[in-house]
């Protein structure tokens, strides 16, 4: 739905089914009851999610064309995809498989590529379009340094190459798309920081040409991510501006956050609730913070589970995506209060015209946070409109 601080949207990654066939069916499904609920006066925007093998499959026939008029017909649009995972995301153990295959083989430039291809067909004539991605691959994958690397350097010149393809697509089709590089944990780009240094001193050099970096090779701004490092949002955010580096996507999602007593009793109380949530689909990184200031880093939840014993720690964050109209959970809570952040700095001065929700768990959340998907979805979209429009 279009705000005056940009489109908001939902994610489809929420949704089983990695054919087209499955997934066109749950959006035909849900997608007029969401739009009764949250637009039902104007049209309401999709954040696309489409696997491999669904993006073949819908450029296949004629399935383009019919999902193009259900759009129509529906009052829905397309302007931001996911190509972060590339193959199943539901009902399968993902875990550091989403990362894969990596921005080192020409697999995932196809993919991305036919992505951009998509969108261009889907995009409204007045919107530009993003595409958000792996943040090049997972560290733990390379433990050499000269590995590493080198895997850095490869990954860059493939996402210059589909700069270069984002770049024909506008010549031919008028549609400016851009490619959202989505820091995350443990990936090659995992905070803000790197992925300044990584845009000024690897990829705008392999790119050679400054002004087609910065058209179509942006930011995505997870918030979820960059709360879990204890990220301060403002500076990050400002020193982008002043780079002149652009962020495509706000994609609003909250982790878990847990204060840790240094008395045991209060403090197993609380690790008990968290191995609530070590279930075995997804990463679920945790980055825990010392009495001191220092940061240690634990590549799951239950690694971090069995390290707990360290009373000098005295909170935890951990990627599990939480629904972000929960901060109080008990002895738990979210990082809702970085959501707020992030938005308030978009209210004062908008730095994108994309804000996409991405709550992607709740077959997974424990019972308790469990609740009708629809309704879910109608309540963290009003939930972050109230708050804008505040």
């Amino acid at each position: 739905m279009k705000l005056n601080s940009g489109h908001l949207t939902f994610c489809t990654n929420i949704y089983a089914g990695e054919n087209w066939e499955t997934h066109f069916a749950v959006l035909k499904d849900s997608f007029p009851k969401l739009k009764a609920g949250l637009s039902p006066g104007s049209p309401l925007g999709i954040g696309l999610r489409l696997s491999n093998l669904a993006s073949i499959e819908l450029l296949e026939q004629n399935h383009l064309m019919v999902f193009k008029q259900w759009l129509q017909d529906e009052g829905g649009y397309v302007f931001t995809m996911n190509g972060f995972p590339y193959g199943g995301f539901h009902h399968t153990r993902v875990k550091d498989q989403v990362h894969a295959p990596d921005w080192t083989t020409e697999d995932r430039v196809a993919y991305t590529l036919r992505l951009a291809h998509i969108l261009s067909q889907l995009l409204p004539d007045d919107m530009d379009g993003g595409i958000s991605t792996s943040p090049l691959s997972y560290k733990p994958w390379f433990t050499d340094a000269g590995a590493r690397e080198n895997a850095t350097n490869k990954a860059t010149a493939n996402i210059v190459k589909v700069a270069k393809g984002l770049q024909q697509i506008q010549e031919q089709r008028g549609k400016l798309i851009h490619l959202d590089i989505e820091p995350e944990p443990d990936g090659f780009l995992e905070s803000g920081p790197e992925f300044i240094h990584w845009y000024e001193n690897v990829l705008l050099p392999a790119g050679n040409n400054e002004t087609l970096i910065k058209n179509h090779i942006y930011l995505c701004y997870d918030v979820c991510h960059f709360a879990i490092g204890y990220e301060p949002h403002t500076a990050i955010i400002n020193e982008l501006r002043q780079k002149g580096i652009k962020i495509g996507k706000i994609q609003i999602s909250a982790a878990l956050k847990a204060k840790l007593p240094a008395s045991m009793p209060e403090r197993r109380a609380v690790l008990d609730e968290l191995s609530r949530f070590d279930e075995p689909t997804y990463l679920h990184q945790v980055i825990a913070r010392k009495n001191n200031g220092t940061l240690l880093r634990y590549p799951d939840l239950a690694e971090a589970l069995a390290a707990a014993g360290d009373v000098s720690v005295e909170e935890w964050r951990a990627h599990f995506h939480v629904p972000i109209f929960v901060e109080d959970m008990g002895l738990i809570q979210s990082t809702q209060s970085d959501i707020a952040e992030v938005l308030n700095l978009q209210k004062e001065s908008s730095f994108t015209a994309h804000l996409e929700v991405e709550t992607y768990t709740w077959e997974v959340l424990p019972t308790t946070l469990k609740a009708p998907l629809n309704d879910s979805i109608i309540r963290e979209l009003a939930w972050v409109k109230t708050l804008l429009e505040q």
